[in-house]
């Protein structure tokens, strides 16, 4: 398991469309994800030790997040072919045990993954009412096990910022997380 930082944020870079299954049963787009003041596009999936330390934490920022106007959706871009643990009836089980609040999706393809240079999960890409790219860091202090009650929520302080201005943060620090699984 290969852990990365996330390169800095790409200021005002303009979401990619994508047309992707959900574990809904759905097939959802760019535009279906997106509320009225932004979105937070998140690269996920159901083995990686960093993701399962920030379950909790995901669906209760997401849901304040909507509140404030800002969608979510999460994106499972993994080859499950290398961890059974990624398939999409795990995903269907994993989204139901959390409760997400969101709909969590497969890019079979890695299409869309590689269309927006995702590079480990987590990675979050933050976008205003413009679909621009305002914030590109991490959650909160969480590493391969959940950071202590009271640390700041980098993340949601980010996107609540981007949800009353527009504009991200300047100073951001970078999400890290398992290496996507890219196919060969």
């Amino acid at each position: 398991m290969v852990s990365l930082e996330t390169p800095v944020c790409e200021f005002d870079k303009p979401a990619v469309d994508f047309t992707l299954p959900g574990v809904d049963g759905k097939t959802w787009s760019l535009q279906d994800c997106a509320g009225p003041n932004g979105l937070l596009v998140m690269f996920i999936c159901n083995h990686c030790p960093y993701v399962k330390a920030i379950h909790e934490r995901l669906v209760r920022d997401t849901l304040a997040l909507k509140e404030l106007g800002i969608n979510s959706v999460a994106i499972m871009s993994n080859d499950p072919a290398e961890y059974e643990e990624d398939s999409f009836e795990n995903m269907v089980r994993v989204a139901d045990e959390f409760g997400y609040p969101f709909p969590y999706l497969l890019d079979e393809s890695q299409e869309v993954a590689k269309a927006y240079g995702a590079v480990c999960t987590p990675d979050f890409f933050g976008y205003n009412a413009d679909l621009g790219l305002q914030y590109r860091g991490r959650l909160d202090e969480s590493r391969k096990e959940a950071a202590p009650e009271g640390v700041r929520r980098d993340l949601f302080e980010a996107m609540k910022q981007v949800a009353e201005t527009g504009r991200g943060p300047a100073v951001q620090i970078p999400s890290m997380g398992c290496s996507i699984k890219w196919r060969d």
